[in-house]
């Protein structure tokens, strides 16, 4: 809470003020976070003087101030009152303006924590070394990996590095007793989910429900749907599948088809002028076979009207077939290189994901699905979207076209695919893709993207889709965290909800200064995983909740926003509500 008690107005108020610029839905769900943390704090959004449709009105949020501002420039931050703030979120949707904006921020306000948001991973590395005080987040790295759990039906691959343990989530049917740290999740098989519940009895446990586990690096701790991803990567990494693929691409339906009935009509034909002539011999048989298909017999009039007939369909089956064979050739030919540079089937796929949009979050769930060593589809409305170069890099056919539109689904092969994600920033398109897919096949999962949170819950239950999500919603308690909190280690997607992982130092003459560790721990809202001694990098994971808490000890908790909210402000001294610090 240090920072909070910092970054303070020069007007004197106070209370520590946060600036926020944005241009989508983002910028809304990150300042109504901020707006009901509980915290007693300024907030200032700052957004361009038109805002997309879908963002909801941000004059609805309670405490705070709105300007509008073409750039985001020295100007703007100055009309803003930067000036003292203790925190600046930059979540427009390019890294360049956002960056820019991070330059302009520095020259008003030195001393300010910076929450940047970038799309492209490599400059986000380097932005974070240009500022001594900022976080680099990316809300389409956070979302992709729930978009690409909900399309396989399995849970997010969340793992978090904590000290002297790494942790994951999963289902409690894959992972051994001995390893499960604490419950996410509990069914109570009336359709109820309570998160961060206590720890149920064993009859009551559920193999379905989500645990926080321990990572031992063992085999048998890998969930079965790692192996099924890991035997994937095998088989599509195996020459004998590549060459098959190739082999398959190299001849399509139809031109096959066409081949074989010219064949077989060829063959016929052969048969008839063989037997009317007389022909003795098998090799005499194919010898007049194979002349008269290319066209090399003259016209014999002394030959029966059979034989004359037979003569005629060959040669005009011979006339087809020489063309036939070119076309199959250089079909082959192409196909075949497609096929074994981006390893996959052009034509009759089956088992496939579709990925729709080639936006931000729709590139990052196209690389992650690819890395499992999964066929993918990907279809968007432009040839030049974000993510069309990156498809091609990784093999992945596109299909440039309206999602919305049934023959653009089927071009796809729609009704063969695992699943569809529909990840495309228009939310129309993302709604008849939808219904669309489930009309051609009423049993496919299909995951969908929405930027209004509420309006994706009722889409979910209403339409009977399998997942509906909000990126800014998964997105925005992280960029919060990052503004307010500064213990925060990591974020947890759980169904709609976002879980914090976080160790709260306990300071002197705080509420929790003395109190048994019994009383951090809130059902449904904080779970306590562990403590550590004042200044030791040693953590007790299996800490006694009798155990008496001391001033410096950190409490490593699992906690909704709203439960570390409570904890944190536990865990300081009521006398120091955010005040300011005295001067000596």
């Amino acid at each position: 809470m240090s920072r909070l008690r910092e970054g303070l107005p020069r007007n004197g108020d106070t209370r520590p003020h946060f600036v926020v610029c944005g241009a989508d839905a983002l910028v809304y769900t990150l300042a109504e976070e901020l707006a009901n943390t509980g915290h007693r704090i300024r907030l200032t959004v700052v957004v361009p003087p038109r805002l997309r449709a879908d963002v909801p009105d941000l004059g609805a949020l309670r405490g705070v101030r709105i300007v509008r501002a073409e750039r985001l420039d020295e100007r703007t931050f100055r009309v803003a009152g930067l000036a003292g703030a203790a925190a600046l979120a930059l979540v427009m949707p390019d890294d360049v303006v956002n960056l820019h904006g991070a330059l302009c921020a520095q020259a008003v306000e030195p001393d300010l924590r910076l929450v940047i948001r970038m799309f492209n991973s490599g400059l986000g590395y380097g932005v974070r070394r240009l500022f001594a005080d900022c976080a680099v987040l990316s809300d389409a790295a956070m979302a992709a990996p729930a978009f690409v759990a909900a399309s396989l039906g399995e849970v997010a691959p969340t793992h978090v590095r904590l000290p002297g343990r790494t942790v994951y989530v999963a289902r409690r049917a894959d992972v051994r007793p001995e390893h499960v740290i604490c419950a996410l999740t509990a069914a109570d098989g009336a359709g109820k989910v309570d998160v961060l519940p206590a720890e149920p009895p064993p009859e009551a446990r559920r193999p379905t429900d989500l645990v926080l586990a321990e990572a031992t690096g063992r085999a048998a701790g890998q969930t079965l749907a790692a192996q099924r991803l890991a035997s994937a990567r095998k088989r599509r990494r195996h020459p004998v599948a590549a060459f098959g693929r190739a082999l398959r691409a190299a001849m399509s339906r139809k031109l096959g088809i066409a081949v074989i009935i010219t064949l077989v009509v060829t063959a016929i034909a052969g048969a008839v002028l063989a037997q009317a002539d007389n022909v003795d011999g098998f090799w005499k048989s194919i010898y007049v076979t194979l002349l008269t298909a290319v066209g090399s017999s003259d016209v014999e009039e002394e030959r029966n009207a059979v034989a004359q007939a037979a003569q005629l369909v060959l040669t005009i089956a011979g006339l087809a077939l020489l063309p036939l064979i070119t076309a199959a050739v250089v079909e082959g030919m192409v196909n075949a290189r497609l096929a074994l540079s981006r390893g996959a089937v052009p034509d009759d796929r089956q088992d496939h994901i579709i990925v729709v949009g080639l936006g931000n979050v729709g590139t990052r769930v196209l690389r992650q699905l690819v890395d499992l060593g999964l066929d993918v589809v990907a279809i968007d409305r432009r040839s030049d979207a974000r993510g069309a170069k990156v498809a091609e890099q990784l093999g992945v056919p596109l299909i440039v076209g309206d999602a919305g539109l049934e023959e653009t689904l089927r071009a796809a092969s729609v009704a063969t695919s695992k699943a569809l994600v529909v990840v495309s920033t228009d939310d129309v398109t993302n709604l008849q893709a939808a219904l669309n897919a489930r009309a051609a096949r009423p049993d496919l999962r299909v995951v969908l993207r929405l930027f209004d949170d509420d309006f994706a819950r009722r889409v979910q239950t209403a339409l009977s889709i399998d997942i509906s999500r909000s990126v800014s919603r998964l997105a925005a308690p992280a960029f919060a965290a990052a503004m307010l909190e500064r213990d925060v280690l990591a974020t947890i997607p759980v169904d709609r909800h976002a879980l914090l992982v976080a160790a709260v130092r306990v300071l002197a003459g705080s509420p929790l200064d003395g109190a048994p560790l019994g009383q951090a721990d809130r059902e449904l809202s904080v779970r306590v995983i562990g403590v550590a001694d004042p200044g030791s990098e040693r953590v007790d994971w299996a800490p006694d909740p009798r155990r008496v808490l001391v001033t410096g000890d950190r409490i490593f908790v699992v906690a909704r926003r709203a439960g570390l909210r409570a904890l944190v402000e536990r865990a300081t001294p009521p006398a120091e509500p955010l005040m300011l610090d005295q001067a000596p």
